[in-house]
C-alpha cells in the first residue's frame, strides 16, 4: 500500500522564515515540530479561560476552568450562564473576587451587546484591543492571548508574558531578562510571524524540550 502522505504543517511558511531569520529558532523548530496553534472557536469562552489564566500557573488555570464548567453544567461557562449563577457559585470554582467581578462585566458587555464578539474576527489587532480592553481586568495581556489563541493573528508578541521574557532572555544567552523595548528589537527579525516564534517558546518549556543558547549550548527556560 502507498505510504500516507502527512498533512503540510498549516503554519509551514511561518516556519520557513523563522528558520531562515533565526538559527536559534530553527533548532527550536526542529525538536519541537510543526506548530499546531489553531483559532479558538468560541471567542466569549476563550475570554473566560484568559481571565481565568491571569497570573496563576497553566495547571491551576486548568483545574479552574474544569470546575467552572461542571458549575454551570450543561451549557457550561457562556453568558448567560455566568450572568445567572451566584457568586458563591462561581467563587466556589476557585476564582478571585476580582476575576468574578470580570466575568460578570464580560457577560454583562456580550449581553447588551457592547462588546459585539462576533465582529472580533473581522477587526484589526488595534480594533480588538480597544474593545476588548473596555471589559474590567482585561489588559494588554490578555488581549495578546486572545490575538493569538482565539482568532489566530499572526504577529503578537506578547511581551507581558513572563515565559516569553524568560524563554528568550535563555534563547539570546543573556544574564537578565532585558526590558521590553530591548524584547521587541530582538523579535525583529521574526515579523510578520512572532506568534508563532512565541509559541515555540512556550512549548519548548512545555514539552521539556532544552532552548537552544545564542552561544550554541542548549539550556531549559
Amino acid at each position: 500500500m502507498p505510504t500516507k502522505r502527512k498533512a503540510p504543517s498549516p503554519h509551514a511558511k511561518a516556519e520557513r522564515h523563522l528558520s531562515r531569520r533565526d538559527p536559534r529558532l530553527r533548532e527550536m523548530i526542529r525538536r519541537v515540530g510543526p506548530c499546531t496553534l489553531q483559532p479558538h472557536p468560541n471567542h466569549f469562552y476563550a475570554l473566560v479561560r484568559t481571565i481565568i489564566s491571569q497570573q496563576i500557573s497553566t495547571a491551576v488555570a486548568r483545574s479552574i476552568a474544569a470546575k467552572l464548567e461542571q458549575a454551570l453544567a450543561p451549557d457550561g461557562p457562556t453568558a448567560g450562564r455566568i450572568h445567572a449563577a451566584t457568586d458563591a457559585v462561581i467563587r466556589g470554582c476557585g476564582l478571585s473576587a476580582a476575576k468574578l467581578k470580570s466575568l460578570r462585566h464580560l457577560a454583562a458587555m456580550v449581553l447588551d451587546g457592547s462588546l459585539p464578539l462576533a465582529d472580533l474576527r473581522h477587526m484589526s489587532d488595534d480594533e480588538i484591543r480597544e474593545s476588548l480592553m473596555q471589559v474590567h481586568g482585561i489588559g494588554p495581556w490578555s488581549v495578546d492571548m486572545f490575538l493569538m489563541f482565539a482568532v489566530s493573528r499572526p504577529d503578537v508578541l506578547p511581551i507581558g508574558d513572563l515565559g516569553i521574557r524568560a524563554g528568550m532572555k535563555v534563547l539570546f544567552g543573556l544574564t537578565e531578562i532585558p526590558p521590553k523595548d530591548e524584547l521587541i528589537r530582538l523579535a525583529e527579525p521574526w515579523r510578520p510571524y512572532r506568534t508563532i516564534a512565541s509559541w515555540y517558546i512556550w512549548r519548548s518549556k512545555d514539552t521539556a524540550v532544552a532552548i537552544p543558547r545564542a552561544n550554541g549550548k542548549n539550556g531549559r527556560a
